[in-house]
């Protein structure tokens, strides 16, 4: 080729395709321009733990409840916020309003596949089906997917206020005092 160069010194043709390597030659680091993996990593573990909090709540307002109006509607909320957490999980540099309107969304559309009555004969078949997809639509969960929604996205919102440093941590300029 020309312009390259040549000769036993001269990188091998692997180290020109940009992400790979030479064989027996580690890769290398990532630079400025490539993502953090230990914050992706950070994110993922808060998301899979959001995610572990938000189940047991459930668990605890149904069992806690009488069954009325309450846990109706929080376990309504909190299958939008389990669905921000596993969002998150899946997207751990997605911002706080995507997770959020794409939990969002993901919840108007189950709850309005139910007037299909698909999801009423999958439910009737297994519980995992009765846990992901319910059985029959009911207009005020609707509002509840929302608050369940607007919630996950200010704990998101905030977690990412706490994880990143702030600039007006350091000395401030003259004029700005």
């Amino acid at each position: 080729m020309r312009g390259l160069p040549s000769g036993p010194d001269s990188p091998g043709p692997a180290s020109r395709v940009p992400g790979s390597t030479a064989p027996g030659l580690s890769a290398p680091e990532p630079g400025p321009a490539s993502p953090e993996p230990r914050s992706a990593l950070r994110a993922r573990a808060l998301a899979a733990g959001a995610a572990v909090v938000t189940v047991a709540a459930g668990l605890g307002v149904r069992a806690g409840a009488d069954g009325g109006a309450l846990a109706k509607y929080a376990g309504s909320a909190l299958y939008t916020v389990l669905l921000c957490a596993l969002v998150a999980f899946c997207a751990p540099r997605a911002r706080p309003v995507a997770v959020a309107g794409t939990a969002l969304a993901l919840s108007w559309a189950v709850e309005l596949l139910q007037l299909t009555g698909v999801p009423a004969e999958l439910s009737a078949r297994g519980t995992a089906a009765r846990l992901v997809l319910g059985s029959t639509f009911n207009a005020p969960d609707l509002f509840w997917y929302a608050v369940g929604a607007a919630a996950a996205w200010g704990v998101h919102v905030g977690a990412r206020r706490l994880a990143t440093p702030s600039s007006s941590a350091g000395p401030r300029p003259a004029a700005s005092r």
